[in-house]
């Protein structure tokens, strides 16, 4: 048994070496998120480069996982704020059973829902608003280019007949517009 004990480690001190030799380092892996048309980065002899192609509208936006969360620490301090401001009210403005005049602060309470009920009505379609105004505008422009166009023609109209004009004062072109002249009559 003690041949053996002592032949391990040299049996080990052999392998070593061997064991070295057959594993060669790992290749350095990126992993690149490239967005519409963007090149991938090449990979080079220690690195493989691996990308993911995502749409160009994707580019500067809060990747998905991270977009919906309900953890408390997003919720917003403002938030927080105005709910530290309610916990333990009680009495006067505080809209609740417990103290003198408790019952004061009910109506700015019942105003202010009122308020955000309003603003989340889906019977306000300030998308449809938009785009009527939006038309609006649009025939308003459209309107205003074609008496400007209407404009322009006639101006043109204007400076070929003051050119004509000038032509035929010069005498530089027979005159196109008038009639021929009447044959002679033979007596």
């Amino acid at each position: 048994m003690r041949p053996l004990i002592a032949a391990l480690p040299l049996v080990l001190g052999l392998a070593a070496p061997a064991l070295a030799q057959d594993s060669a380092p790992e290749p350095k892996m990126n992993m690149v998120i490239i967005y519409g048309e963007d090149k991938c980065p090449e990979s080079s002899e220690d690195t493989i480069t691996v990308c993911a192609r995502k749409a160009e509208a994707e580019r500067f936006r809060i990747p998905e996982p991270l977009r919906q969360s309900t953890s408390p620490q997003n919720e917003a301090w403002n938030n927080r704020v105005i709910a530290y401001e309610t916990v333990g009210a009680s009495g006067t403005a505080s809209c609740s059973p417990t103290g003198a005049g408790g019952w004061t602060g009910c109506t700015g309470q019942l105003l202010k829902q009122a308020a955000g009920e309003k603003a989340t009505d889906p019977n306000i379609k300030f998308g449809q608003m938009v785009a009527e105004e939006r038309e609006k505008r649009l025939a308003k422009i459209d309107q205003e280019a074609a008496e400007t166009q209407a404009e322009v023609e006639q101006q043109e109209e204007q400076i070929e007949a003051r050119r004509k004009l000038e032509e035929q004062a010069s005498g530089q072109a027979p005159k196109a517009d008038a009639p021929p002249a009447p044959a002679p009559e033979g007596n």
